[in-house]
C-alpha cells in the first residue's frame, strides 16, 4: 500500500472522519498532522455514531496504529476524557495510540483569551472560533513560549516556562479584572493528566519514518479545509495552521518524498462555520434552499453544535484546492442531501466588480464582494442512499458527479450516499480502486 493523505478540500466539515475511516481498514498507521479539538470528525458503524477530536479516525480499526503528531495542539483533560470516552465505548488504543513529544499543549487560560477575544474583540478581528484556545496556544508555539508534551514532565523546567509565557503573554492579556492566572496552579492542572497519558508519548517522527521504512503504510489524516489554511485560506477568516497536504510533512516530520498519493474530500454542496467570504451561501431564510440543505444534511457543528451556513458546490474554490493540492481523487459526501432537489447549481467562476476572476482575493474587502456565477444542472429527485455501486447511481446524479470532476479538476473516485460507513460507494477503474485494491 502507498503512503497517502487525506485532506479537506473546502472549508472543513467535508466528511474526513467517515473517508479516512473507510480507507484505515487497508492501511498500517493513520497519524493526523495539524489542528486540535476545534476539528470534530464523525463516524458512523452500524447506526452508531461517534465524534472525535483528537484521535484520528483510524480509532476504529483493530490493530491500526493512530498517531497524533507534532503539528497539533493538545487539550490534555479533554483529549484523556476522548481515550477514556473510547475505552468505554470498546476502542481500546492501549499500544496503539502514539502522542508527539513536540505538540504543545492548550491551557485552560488559553481557552479564556479565545473566549475573551469573540466576545469582546479586544485582540482583533472577531474570527467566529471554536473558542477551545487553538489560536492562542498556536501563538504561543509561534512566539516561542508554548508548552509542549515533552515539558510537563520536569515540573521544575514547567515551571519556569510558564512563567515566563504568564508574565509574556497570558497574564498581560488577562489582567487583574480578568483574573491573571496563579502560576503554580496552572502548571498543577497541566500535570494531572500527565501520569496517564505518559505511556502514549513517543518521538512519533522517529516511529513513522521507521514503520515507512520497514515497510508499513500510513494514512496521513488532516483537520479542517484547504480553505482554511493559515497562509492560502479566507485569511483572516482561518484556522492556525497549515490544513493543505504540504503541511502533512512538517506536522508529522517526514520528507514529501514519502507522500505517494493525494486524497481531496468534498461535500455535494459547501458549508463554513465562523465568518468569512463564501460566495455560495444561500441566505433565503427559514423556508429557503439553504434551510434545506442545512436540515437534511445535519448541518451543525461536530464540536460546538452551530448551524453551518449552507450553499450550492463552490468549483472555483474546489479548483482553487486542487491547485494547492494536486489530487490523485476526490471523494464527495453527503450525495444523498441533494436527493430532493429539483435542479442543483454548481458555482463554476467568480466575478468582482463585473469581471471575471479565477479564485477568491486576498483582500478581504474584495472577497466579501465576490460573486458567484452558476451552472445549473437537473436534480434526480430519487433515493441514493441504499445505492452500494456506481451504476446504482441515477443517471442525473453520475452527470452531476463527472461535472464537479471536470470543474475540480480530478477524478471523483468516492462517493458517500449516507452517514454509515457501508454506505459508501468506490467509483470501479479509478485511482482510488487502485489504491484500495477493489
Amino acid at each position: 500500500m502507498p503512503n497517502v493523505a487525506v485532506v479537506g478540500a473546502q472549508w472543513g466539515d467535508e466528511g474526513k472522519g467517515k473517508v479516512v475511516d473507510l480507507f484505515s481498514e487497508r492501511f498500517d498507521v493513520v497519524a493526523r498532522f495539524q489542528g486540535g479539538p476545534n476539528a470534530g470528525h464523525t463516524v458512523t458503524i452500524a447506526g452508531r455514531r461517534h465524534a472525535l477530536h483528537h484521535i484520528p479516525s483510524g480509532a476504529f480499526r483493530p490493530g491500526v496504529r493512530v498517531v497524533v503528531g507534532n503539528g497539533t495542539v493538545l487539550d490534555l483533560e479533554k483529549l484523556l476524557l476522548e481515550i477514556e470516552g473510547l475505552a468505554a465505548a470498546g476502542v481500546d488504543l492501549e499500544g496503539r495510540l502514539y502522542i508527539s513529544d513536540r505538540a504543545h499543549v492548550i491551557l485552560p487560560e488559553m481557552a479564556r483569551l479565545d473566549v475573551l477575544g469573540e466576545t469582546t474583540g479586544c485582540l482583533g478581528t472577531r474570527l467566529g472560533t471554536t473558542r477551545k484556545g487553538i489560536g492562542p496556544a498556536y501563538e504561543a508555539k509561534a512566539a516561542r513560549l508554548g508548552i509542549r508534551v515533552a515539558d510537563l514532565a520536569d515540573p521544575e523546567a514547567l515551571l519556569a516556562r510558564a512563567r515566563v509565557l504568564v508574565d509574556a503573554r497570558i497574564g498581560r492579556l488577562l489582567g487583574p479584572g480578568d483574573g491573571a492566572p496563579d502560576v503554580d496552579a496552572l502548571v498543577r492542572r497541566a500535570r494531572e493528566p500527565w501520569a496517564r497519558l505518559m505511556p502514549f508519548v513517543a518521538d512519533t517522527s522517529l516511529l513513522l519514518n521507521a514503520w515507512i521504512d520497514e515497510g508499513k503504510s500510513i494514512l496521513f489524516e488532516g483537520a479542517q479545509g484547504t480553505l482554511l489554511d493559515l497562509d492560502h485560506g479566507s485569511y483572516p477568516f482561518v484556522t492556525s495552521s497549515s490544513t493543505v497536504a504540504g503541511g502533512l510533512c512538517a506536522g508529522l516530520g517526514v520528507s514529501p518524498r514519502r507522500v505517494d498519493g493525494i486524497v481531496g474530500v468534498f461535500k455535494a454542496y459547501t458549508t463554513r462555520v465562523g465568518d468569512g467570504p463564501m460566495p455560495t451561501e444561500l441566505r433565503d431564510g427559514p423556508e429557503g434552499l439553504g434551510e434545506r440543505l442545512r436540515k437534511r444534511g445535519q448541518e451543525y457543528g461536530t464540536t460546538t453544535g452551530r448551524p453551518r451556513r449552507c450553499g450550492w458546490f463552490d468549483g472555483a474554490a474546489a479548483a482553487y484546492a486542487h491547485r494547492l493540492n494536486r489530487f490523485d481523487a476526490a471523494c464527495v459526501t453527503l450525495l444523498d442531501v441533494l436527493d430532493a432537489f429539483e435542479e442543483i447549481r454548481i458555482c463554476t467562476g467568480y466575478r468582482l466588480d463585473g469581471r471575471e476572476i479565477r479564485s477568491l482575493p486576498a483582500s478581504p474587502a474584495e472577497a466579501a464582494r465576490v460573486e458567484a456565477v452558476f451552472e445549473i444542472l437537473p436534480g434526480w429527485r430519487r433515493d441514493t442512499t441504499g445505492a452500494r455501486r456506481w451504476d446504482e447511481l441515477p443517471a442525473a446524479a453520475r452527470r452531476y458527479l463527472d461535472r464537479l470532476g471536470e470543474v475540480i479538476g480530478a477524478e471523483i473516485g468516492m462517493v458517500g450516499v449516507g452517514p454509515d460507513r457501508d454506505q459508501s460507494i468506490v467509483r470501479p477503474d479509478s485511482w482510488l480502486a487502485r489504491m484500495m485494491g477493489t
